[in-house]
């Protein structure tokens, strides 16, 4: 790896640093190749849920195909990254390609052949959601690898459009493709796209594991649930991320705004939905500025304390819009609430844009501060956040919104999160002066 301060300062500008791209050529075929697989594998996500609803006509029997993969989705991000920290991980990435690519290739024969049983679908997918996950934590364990430390925000910035890319395109191409020529075809396409993902992983160089090597396994997981708990930084930076997806996260609100307090029904969810992406999007390629910070810890804690407060403005549009302030409310809003809706959706594509800072500085503190034999570890359990927060979150929300109101959880949630995350940011200290030039755990 070369050092930070082998090339010169770049210029300063307000758009995404292209530097990873231009300066390693590894990285921008890992990249490229993540980006175009990606499209395709949430173009079968939702290809998956359209033809479950399809043969069954069960919005629960949709909702099993995330809740059936959940728990092997945390064992293979755990896992994975005990693999991650033993073996070579290119070979890890291609393995886990192989076992994704091959589901893929599954659910195009189950669809060809007619079949109609729900568990092939729910097996299938769930092999499918384990492979994705190892590939996630393993390909973020592979970029300090090949990218020196300087470039490692912009890399992160890179994967925020690349995502946004991802949920907006994948989803849309899905609908148009199941509309048109069917679900097999539509699992067909992911299939093809799928190769770009070799193409990026066979590029890679061997990466064997540095330092010491642990056997996985429950001991390697102990060390390294052990090393997290001697890493102030690391620690906080996931505490933080739980604590935002559970107090922030409005999502399983959507259905029901859309039908009963916006209006515009499937329409509305569907945009409500997309406007965070957007958002994320959008402030990735406005991310040029985020190499440049030092004081990432800080910058965290005001990303996240600004997320709350787009939160507490959503919520505070499903208040007005539920009492009739803003446009109409109550039966007569099953028609759109066009000014609602606008207003909802740029307080959640404002969520977005801070949520996506917050994880372009979580993710760099993670890669440069961990060592090599332990960031594969520290990647399976900063997976287990990623993936177990939204649905404590979910939690949350449902419950509250049960003995209250819809736009009691955001506002409730959102005023929480910024006085929970200023105080930890007071007292944090280690967290709070976190130096980007001089990486410490």
């Amino acid at each position: 790896m070369s050092n930070p301060t082998d090339k010169p300062e770049p210029k300063r500008t307000h758009f995404v640093d292209l530097s990873p791209l231009r300066e390693s050529p590894v990285f921008a075929r890992l990249w490229l190749g993540s980006a175009i697989s990606g499209i395709g594998g949430q173009m079968t996500i939702v290809a998956v849920g359209l033809q479950i609803y399809h043969l069954t006509g069960s919005t629960f029997s949709v909702a099993l195909v995330g809740g059936i993969a959940l728990l092997p989705m945390i064992v293979a991000g755990l896992y994975g990254g005990m693999l991650a920290d033993a073996f070579d991980r290119r070979q890890i990435l291609f393995i886990a390609a192989i076992v994704a690519w091959a589901s893929t290739i599954t659910l195009v024969t189950l669809t060809l052949t007619g079949v109609h049983l729900l568990w092939p679908y729910y097996v299938v997918t769930t092999v499918n959601a384990v492979a994705a996950t190892v590939l996630g934590a393993v390909r973020q364990a592979v970029t300090p690898r090949i990218l020196p430390l300087r470039l490692l925000s912009a890399a992160s910035a890179l994967n925020g459009i690349a995502i946004g890319l991802m949920v907006t395109v994948g989803p849309a191409l899905a609908g148009v493709l199941v509309a048109s020529v069917g679900f097999a075809w539509t699992y067909s396409v992911d299939v093809v796209l799928f190769l770009s993902a070799f193409l990026g992983i066979l590029a890679l160089p061997k990466l064997l594991p540095e330092g010491e090597v642990q056997r996985p396994g429950l001991e390697s997981l102990a060390y390294g649930v052990q090393f997290l708990r001697k890493s102030p930084n690391v620690r906080m930076s996931f505490l933080v991320d739980i604590i935002a997806m559970t107090l922030g996260q409005p999502r399983v609100l959507f259905p029901a705004l859309g039908a009963l307090a916006l209006g515009g029904g499937a329409i509305t969810v569907g945009i409500l939905t997309a406007a965070g992406a957007v958002g994320a999007f959008i402030s990735s390629v406005f991310s040029g500025q985020t190499g440049h910070v030092r004081r990432q810890g800080r910058a965290i804690g005001w990303a996240i304390m600004i997320y709350g407060g787009f939160i507490v403005a959503f919520g505070t549009v499903a208040l007005f819009s539920d009492r009739g302030i803003v446009g109409h409310a109550g039966a007569e809003a099953v028609s759109a609430n066009v000014v609602a809706i606008v207003l909802a959706s740029v307080a959640l594509a404002g969520a977005g844009a801070a949520d996506n800072i917050s994880s372009i500085f979580r993710q760099t503190i993670l890669q440069s501060a961990v060592p090599d034999s332990m960031r594969g570890r520290l990647q399976g359990v900063f997976t287990v956040v990623v993936t177990g927060g939204p649905r404590i979150g979910d939690l949350f929300v449902g419950v509250v919104a049960a003995i209250g109101a819809l736009w009691l959880p955001p506002l409730l949630g959102g005023v929480a999160l910024i006085v929970i995350i200023a105080t930890l940011l007071r007292f944090q200290r280690t967290f709070r002066f976190y130096d980007a030039a001089h990486p410490t755990p």
